[in-house]
């Protein structure tokens, strides 16, 4: 069993996020939406609980209005896509009137661009460093167009290299609930395993997912790890456990 924990910074309970993802290619189906598994997966790695992945096409007004709703509800949203100086980047512009600023440009983008980004001045496009006004700035490593966080709303671009870099500067900022996890690969319909999967709910304390595939895979979650532990333990006991299948593989990530 792989433990799944963090120290939280300043949250008492478990962190909210949403994950916003941004593009006409995505909802057209032209680009595989990999951005939103990766950043799920991270997120819920650090003990993060993900309560909503939406896309949304590349226009102001529906990034604002989601965006804006979103940070109501939630402790953070994290947008990707759509962040640089092309028509049809206009994310930095919908999340500026999700918090009723402007855009204006960054000194601080500017100044890391054409310092350790290596940029000549002239060279960057029109509205390459305008984040909204009172942003902080996210350095880009792996390409121009920088991040920027904004009440608690972190925009990333698109591009899915640039996007983990730019995630990995900040993910200290992102924490929850110290939180286990283990799964059994079962060898048997998921319709079957009704009776079973309500009788492992009723006896242990751990959330149960069941996952159907060439395999049904049964996760269980919890902040107690004997609890989890036990609760694989049981209905491993009590299920055909799939041939070369888990019977304790754990979805989850270091400290």
């Amino acid at each position: 069993m792989r433990r799944v924990a963090f120290v939280g910074l300043g949250r008492s309970a478990g962190m909210q996020v949403a994950v916003v993802t941004v593009g006409d290619e995505l909802l057209a189906g032209d680009t595989v939406n990999t951005n939103a598994s990766w950043l799920c997966e991270r997120l819920t790695d650090r003990g993060v609980s993900v309560r909503r992945v939406t896309t949304l096409p590349d226009v102001v007004a529906d990034i604002a209005r989601v965006v804006n709703e979103y940070r109501a509800e939630y402790d953070a949203v994290v947008v990707t896509g759509g962040v640089g100086p092309t028509h049809d980047d206009v994310t930095m512009e919908g999340v500026a009137a999700a918090v009723g600023r402007g855009l204006e440009p960054h000194a601080g983008a500017r100044e890391w661009l054409t310092g350790e980004g290596g940029y000549a001045a002239g060279d960057l496009a029109d509205g390459t460093a305008d984040l909204p006004a009172g942003a902080r700035m996210i350095p880009n490593d792996a390409g121009v167009a920088p991040g920027a966080v904004v009440e608690e709303i972190y925009v990333f671009p698109g591009v899915p290299d640039e996007m983990k870099g730019m995630f990995e500067r900040v993910e200290a900022e992102f924490s929850g609930t110290e939180t286990y996890t283990a799964a059994v690969d079962v060898d048997e319909p998921e319709s079957e395993l009704i009776d079973r999967l309500s009788a492992v709910r009723e006896r242990f304390d751990v959330t149960v997912g069941s996952y159907p595939g060439e395999s049904v895979r049964v996760k269980f979650t919890g902040t107690d790890e004997s609890a989890v532990e036990d609760a694989r333990r049981w209905l491993g006991a009590r299920v055909d456990v799939a041939p070369g299948g888990s019977e304790g593989a754990v979805d989850g990530a270091s400290e």
